[in-house]
């Protein structure tokens, strides 16, 4: 017999710290990075604090339990009057990937867009991260832009 699990997004929580750097090592270790554990502690007080500088985060619980997480952050535009968001870190678990994790995590990330006023939401993908890609070309507009860098 299949069990429907339970889906929630929410706001990330003080409590989540540890839930949220596990996920967030995972994440990582995806692009084949790690950091110190000061960005750790840095970036998860940043994400809880209250300067409009710094970025926000939604985590996604399955049955109560931590299995995703999003960080977004408004900013302003040249070309823009209203500030616009950008998506900086999506992950779902591996275990609960083909669940709407993802899905659901931007979905979280466009109402908090519009509740903001910002016009638009844009995030950068691997091209060849296909399977994250199957999920953008259905919820937003790839755009023909290429990522430079200060090498």
């Amino acid at each position: 017999m299949s069990q429907t699990k339970a889906l929630t997004v929410r706001a990330l929580r003080a409590e989540d710290g540890p839930a949220w750097q596990e996920l967030w090592k995972a994440y990582l270790a995806f692009y084949e990075t790690s950091l110190p554990q000061e960005i750790y502690t840095s970036t998860f007080a940043r994400l809880l604090g209250d300067d409009p500088r710094d970025f926000n985060g939604f985590v996604a619980e399955v049955d109560g339990k931590l299995v995703g997480l999003v960080h977004y952050l408004f900013h302003r535009h040249g070309w823009k009057i209203e500030e616009v968001c950008y998506l900086q870190d999506l992950y779902a678990d591996p275990s609960v990937r083909g669940m709407g994790i993802g899905r659901a995590l931007i979905e979280a990330v466009y109402k908090a867009a519009d509740e903001h006023g910002a016009p638009n939401v844009y995030w950068l993908s691997q091209d060849f991260n296909d399977t994250a890609r199957q999920l953008y070309d259905r919820i937003g507009v790839v755009t023909p832009f290429v990522k430079y860098q200060r090498s």
